[in-house]
């Protein structure tokens, strides 16, 4: 225990001298990453070696706003995801920060993001980054909101246009992830987005039109355009999709990327109807669950799933909590960590104790 509380303070102390002092070698030899041959998981691309992504899905809401507030917290974090075993980094940059009209990109959010890609190669972290993010009900730009569905899709590929040509040479990306669990049709007076939790909404709607168009028709279309924008800048990178737990809503995407992101959440006592589900997603492309957590189960379920599941999923993606690892462990001996604490400090220490079992 005091062992590994030093490591955190040394983490700590080491992130803010890189912030200060322009960092390490940058990128710390970081290999670009590749499917591998037997089309089952992912390997290095220089040396071949096996590639595990195992991670967390970190500033989901905020990214770029905390890069341009707090920098080095950002820095600190990052330094602190790798020392517990993290190899990658789901993150989400916001629609609004990096666009300022369709065809307009805001240059304080582009700044961001290349700072973001240089604070994980100097980290050696792997970003999968998620496009498209207007969480945020507050923050949405009304010019968006007001395009029509084509227009909407031409401002939506001008913004992975945009991403693809900052990230194109960064050996940092391990994927592109086009959008957060999509749906492909909807009614107008429905509008563009679902999901809602308090004051954001995590999900968008692809279509209010459809026409004659199947949803099938709609995803398969819109997969395309989004990746011919990213394949104008970058033609090495992969691509994937976030996608909720409905297989058959989501197989036709996955026709066009590279591996699939399934989101899983465990339920109590019902691991095997998980692992099913999860099988269900084997199209003959690597998996990787993009979203889990003990949210619905204690962590010891979601241990079993976890293991159980290596052969199907190729990578596993969870959560980081806003409060460091130190911290929650310093809430629990003090007596005063809430449930929610005890929950994320749960997920952090199943997450340390079974990564070399996960990546092996």
């Amino acid at each position: 225990m005091r062992f590994r509380r030093l490591m955190e303070s040394v983490a700590i102390f080491v992130a803010s001298v890189f912030v200060l002092t322009g960092g390490f070698s940058k990128s710390l030899g970081m290999e670009l990453i590749k499917i591998s041959e037997d089309q089952t998981g992912f390997v290095y691309s220089t040396s071949g070696k096996r590639f595990v992504p195992w991670g967390h899905n970190y500033a989901s809401v905020d990214v770029l706003k905390r890069m341009e507030e707090d920098p080095e917290r950002v820095a600190r974090e990052l330094m602190e995801m790798k020392q517990a075993g993290t190899t990658v980094a789901r993150i989400h940059p916001e629609l609004p920060r990096l666009l300022s009209g369709p065809k307009q990109t805001n240059p304080k959010g582009v700044d961001g993001l290349r700072r973001l890609i240089d604070a994980a190669e100097r980290s050696g972290i792997y970003l999968k980054l998620t496009g498209l993010a207007n969480y945020t009900i507050a923050d949405r730009p009304v010019w968006y909101d007001s395009l029509s569905e084509e227009e909407r899709w031409q401002a939506q590929a001008f913004y992975w246009e945009t991403v693809a040509g900052i990230c194109e040479k960064s050996p940092a990306i391990f994927a592109y992830d086009l959008v957060n669990e999509p749906a492909s049709v909807g009614k107008p007076e429905e509008g563009w987005y679902t999901g809602r939790m308090g004051d954001v909404e995590f999900c968008q709607r692809l279509s209010l039109n459809p026409g004659k168009r199947s949803g099938d028709d709609i995803l398969r279309e819109w997969t395309s355009i989004m990746i011919s924008a990213i394949r104008k800048k970058d033609t090495y990178h992969l691509i994937t999709m976030g996608m909720l737990p409905f297989p058959n809503a989501y197989k036709a995407a996955a026709e066009k990327v590279d591996f699939v992101s399934p989101h899983l959440y465990p339920k109590t006592s019902k691991i095997d109807e998980e692992l099913e589900l999860l099988k269900r997603f084997d199209w003959g492309k690597p998996i990787v669950i993009g979203e889990t957590f003990p949210l619905s189960c204690p962590a010891e379920d979601l241990r079993e799933f976890l293991l159980k599941s290596r052969g199907t999923a190729a990578g596993w993606i969870g959560h980081w909590p806003d409060q460091s690892p130190a911290q929650l462990r310093s809430l629990k001996d003090s007596g005063k960590a809430s449930i929610q604490n005890a929950i994320w400090l749960s997920w952090v220490e199943l997450f340390e104790e079974i990564g070399p079992q996960m990546q092996r």
